[in-house]
């Protein structure tokens, strides 16, 4: 299984938009080149603020290039605008689900969650991070984990869920109850520039 294992911040600072919810990432100070006087860079031109834009989504979600295509591939061939269906894609993967709950601080300690198998889907065990949920599934976590999950609640505390998600944090189980709209991803990207991107 490919991933990337280098610097987080990096990538933040890269495309300019903090691509974790962690005090990290969301700080200006963090997301400005270093040195003196920065880095000032020419202006973008079309193609590259597509790229950007696309850069930005894939980080996000913790994806590489290769299965972000299969993403994009598989919008086009759903009916409906294909930059609203690849944000749907990618928003019902089970370790986004579970870092837009809170039970992980951010996806990449959401996917360490499911890649070690603590997460069950209806019941049943599953460890591929990438999982796409259906309406009607429920995700519970195995008992000792419990306290790991609690911690990372409680150091986002405010955290909001997501309307399309009822989160029991009694029982740490999450149902998904609707489809994702745009307005509910709390990440500012054009998903049209994406599309344009790959034509």
């Amino acid at each position: 299984m490919a991933r990337y294992t280098g610097p987080k911040l990096k990538l933040s600072r890269r495309v300019g938009a903090p691509i974790a919810d962690t005090p990290k990432h969301t700080s200006k100070r963090q997301l400005v080149f270093p040195g003196m006087h920065g880095y000032r860079g020419r202006r973008l031109r079309d193609y590259g603020v597509r790229l950007n834009e696309k850069q930005k989504l894939k980080y996000h979600y913790g994806v590489l290039e290769k299965q972000f295509r299969r993403y994009v591939a598989e919008a086009g061939r759903r009916p409906g605008n294909t930059g609203e269906v690849l944000l749907q894609l990618l928003e019902r993967r089970l370790d986004n689900v579970i870092r837009r709950a809170g039970l992980a601080r951010t996806i990449w300690g959401a996917r360490q969650l499911v890649a070690h198998g603590h997460v069950k889907i209806n019941g049943r065990k599953t460890d591929r991070p990438s999982f796409t949920l259906k309406v009607g599934d429920v995700i519970t976590l195995k008992d000792k984990v419990h306290k790991l999950s609690r911690e990372a609640m409680e150091s986002m505390a405010g955290h909001e869920v997501a309307g399309w998600i009822d989160f029991n944090p009694a029982e740490l189980t999450v149902k998904i109850v609707a489809l994702p709209t745009t307005d509910q991803i709390p990440f500012d990207v054009n998903a049209n520039l994406i599309i344009e991107f790959y034509r």
